[in-house]
């Protein structure tokens, strides 16, 4: 692996701290349901994260690469998820006791949201590109990549998590808490813009 580390804690603090889907699902889903709540789905998507990167460190990102047609499939499917999970955002009701509201999306749907996102397959195969050699042992460079970025999208989904908690205090109008899912909604489906437009 290139030394210092310092690059990686610096691209993994990038990637994970900076607005994409990961974060709008975890923002919108404290505002929604609390910190506590939303505990699940931020550690499916850190532990689902952290295995795509051992996975892809491992031959996933050679069989993606050398199958074209199996990256535009799972491009299609994950933007058809999440803009499945902008609608479930974008329909979160203001009252408490509703269907809608009864519970936030939990451990298992996170994590395939995680495997679907494109944003974390970009992130995780720049961080594998950049930061394992070619003379490397490749199991353990993966390992230690797979390790600062899940432990950096682990803090960020917790940050976020916390500031979507913060946000639905102020949200007890049901107006309020509508129009700011509508809003949490239309920026998931435009964090996919740059991913099927490129």
């Amino acid at each position: 692996m290139h030394e210092p580390s310092g690059p990686l804690v610096l691209f993994a603090a990038a990637v994970t701290l900076t607005p994409g889907p990961n974060v709008v699902l975890v923002t919108a889903s404290a505002a929604n349901f609390g910190f506590r709540r939303t505990i699940p789905q931020m550690l499916g998507i850190t532990l689902a994260f952290g295995l795509m990167i051992m996975a892809a460190g491992l031959g996933l990102a050679a069989v993606v690469h050398a199958e074209p047609r199996l990256h535009i499939a799972l491009k299609y499917t994950g933007a058809a998820y999440l803009l499945y999970l902008a609608w479930r955002i974008a329909r979160a009701d203001a009252a408490r006791g509703t269907a809608a509201r009864s519970r936030p999306i939990g451990f298992m749907a996170a994590s395939l949201f995680t495997w679907l996102n494109p944003k974390a397959w970009m992130s995780t195969l720049g961080a594998l590109a950049a930061f394992t050699t070619a003379d490397g042992d490749l199991l353990s460079e993966s390992a230690v990549i797979a390790f600062v970025l899940a432990l950096a999208c682990l803090i960020s989904v917790a940050l976020w998590a916390g500031f979507g908690a913060t946000i639905g205090r102020f949200l007890a109008d049901r107006r309020a808490r509508l129009a700011f899912n509508g809003a949490m909604a239309m920026l998931l489906v435009l964090s996919l813009v740059p991913v099927l437009f490129s």
